[in-house]
């Protein structure tokens, strides 16, 4: 049997949608939606209406029927951690990850829509990989505060495919590889991937890593704290301002890679000083990973969208080369992975993981 599939995956200023028969793709397009326009809406859900539209409207244009799919899959939303699989997307995972507890993200408005789009049209929803897979290691759930405790908050999906995907074109099994990934997009996390497990990862949605497009990462936590009680933001303020609004965005008002290269390369000082930066915090995130792994690394692999600005790259490359070779695979494999996790539940070559059971 032939399955078809909807694929959405959504970002801080895009939806990427997909239509997959199987594993291929017959069709991928993003859709950009304009900084000035999301910048409008103070809550990532608040955009639910905006994306919804954007998305049937797509899929009109490309005459797509909703009830010839077989299944509606969204990238992940901010849930309670749980293990890796494919997981069907229910009530209580949609509340889970909209009320704030574990972070914010508009993946979590791709859960609802999915959700939304299978119960009208009688679909089965599913999710892959949440960005909230835990398999951190011991030492690295504690933060210095009892009242806070670490947790994973990445693009595991990303991470996963491209770890897999290097492996299997040096001819290595991921099961055994020492691996650390560094996913760089809006916002960027560095892992440790040992023997098919992250054992370690920044917390890139709300909180620790390096300082990328679109997020603070680490800030200093006494004049943070100053911040906050300043009276100058709100509560959701405040976290739209490090999730969303910080990093380079808040330094040179873009995260255009390309407008950045092209004011560096007209000799636009600061945007070069903040870029090094950037890439100065990403080096420092993977020595400290490296030192996580005993310095066992088979390599050190780049990937997401920041991979194709060959000047940062470079910026990194220079400093953490003495570590292990460097691979790049620019752009993401978050729609093929999508895709695939949906095929082998529907073929049933690996059973549905139940979120219901695994967080209560």
């Amino acid at each position: 049997m032939n399955y078809r599939l909807l694929i959405i995956n959504m970002g801080s200023t895009s939806t990427k949608v997909g239509v997959y028969t199987d594993d291929t793709a017959l069709w991928v397009q993003s859709i950009t939606h304009p900084r000035e326009v999301i910048a409008g809406y103070l809550h990532f859900m608040d955009q639910y209406e905006y994306r919804m539209k954007a998305i049937l409207s797509l899929l009109k244009e490309k005459g797509e029927l909703l009830e010839a799919f077989h299944a509606i899959v969204s990238r992940g939303g901010t849930i309670q951690p749980v293990k890796g699989g494919t997981y069907e997307i229910t009530r209580k995972m949609l509340a889970d990850s909209q009320c704030g507890r574990y972070g914010d993200h508009p993946c979590n408005i791709g859960g609802q829509i999915a959700y939304d789009l299978g119960q009208k049209y009688n679909i089965p929803a599913f999710t892959i990989d949440p960005p909230v897979c835990n398999e951190m290691c011991e030492e690295a759930i504690y933060s210095g505060l009892p009242e806070i405790e670490r947790i994973a908050s990445f693009q595991a999906l990303n991470h996963r495919a491209t770890a897999r995907k290097y492996c299997r074109d040096h001819g290595v099994d991921y099961s055994e590889a020492h691996l650390i990934v560094a996913h760089m997009g809006g916002g960027i996390t560095v892992a440790a991937h040992e023997q098919g497990k992250i054992i370690d990862v920044n917390n890139g949605l709300a909180g620790d890593g390096p300082f990328a497009l679109e997020r603070s990462g680490d800030l200093p936590v006494g004049e943070l704290i100053k911040l906050c009680y300043s009276g100058r933001y709100t509560q959701d303020g405040m976290l739209r301002r490090v999730n969303g609004r910080g990093g380079m965005a808040a330094y040179l008002g873009t995260v255009d890679g390309q407008e950045v290269q092209r004011r560096i390369d007209s000799g636009d000082k600061k945007a070069e000083s903040v870029t090094r930066a950037m890439a100065y915090q990403v080096s420092k995130e993977i020595g400290g990973i490296a030192a996580v792994m005993k310095g066992r690394i088979d390599a050190i692999v780049l990937t997401a969208g920041l991979g194709y600005w060959e000047y940062f790259v470079n910026l990194i490359k220079e400093r953490v080369s003495f570590l292990a070779p460097v691979a790049v695979y620019p752009g993401e494999n978050e729609m093929e992975s999508l895709a695939l996790g949906a095929l082998r539940v529907l073929s049933r070559e690996e059973p549905i993981q139940n979120y219901d059971e695994q967080s209560a």
